[in-house]
């Protein structure tokens, strides 16, 4: 069984202080950072580009686990590679070989995941993780593009096809996460958990990210 990972995600932070938000969920306890990267084609929203990857790389030891929310991942995968991403992840729906992508990803010795939005069937990236080529797959909990939306249970169906199918698999869910909502993600079948607003909405972020990684560990357990 993977271990529960918890992941805030950093578009929750302050832009104009973001190396103190990747210290602050560092020091905080999280096990990853969770980069999202926005061109304002594939969701209608602009965020990060490789040199906040190079402020959290530098800011913090933690790995980057990086969402590419673009087009074309394809002339980017180099770029983020070297800015010091862990993971890099890429939507099934994206306008490229999804296998391609994946290939390329490796190629640069990361982590390669495949992301599916919440119109998106789970079967759509079981070939691709059959093939070995996934590491990570990332179920979307809301329509991609914006912080702070409401937590969609249709992801929870997902999440199980894929624990069923994938026992050692990496699953992580990403939108409208916080202490009820993890509950039914986790139990589920995540076992990596992206939170924005909720944890750094916080004033005790190491109290949030604690009772997030109690609640899902105690989610899955209810679920064997």
């Amino acid at each position: 069984m993977q271990d529960i990972q918890i992941m805030p995600s950093i578009l929750a932070a302050d832009f104009g202080a973001l190396r103190a938000g990747c210290e602050r969920a560092a020091a905080a306890g999280a096990d990853q950072l969770h980069v999202d990267v926005m061109d304002g084609v594939f969701v209608p929203n602009i965020s990060f580009g490789p040199e906040a990857v190079r402020v959290a790389a530098g800011a913090v030891s933690i790995p980057l686990n990086v969402h590419l929310m673009v087009v074309n991942p394809m002339p980017y995968l180099e770029v983020f590679a070297e800015a010091g991403s862990d993971t890099m992840l890429v939507h099934v729906e994206s306008d490229c070989d999804a296998e391609s992508a994946l290939r390329e990803i490796r190629r640069w010795g990361k982590r390669a995941g495949i992301t599916i939005n919440p119109n998106t069937a789970a079967e759509r990236v079981f070939a691709l993780v059959d093939e070995g080529l996934v590491d990570e797959v990332l179920v979307m909990s809301v329509e991609p593009g914006f912080g702070g939306q409401a937590y969609m249970a249709s992801a929870e169906p997902k999440l199980a096809a894929l624990r069923a199918r994938y026992a050692a698999l990496d699953l992580s869910v990403d939108g409208g996460i916080n202490g009820a909502t993890v509950k039914g993600a986790a139990g589920h079948g995540a076992n990596l958990i992206v939170a924005g607003s909720y944890l750094f909405g916080q004033e005790d972020m190491k109290a949030s990210i604690r009772e997030l990684r109690e609640s899902a560990v105690e989610s899955r357990l209810r679920k064997r």
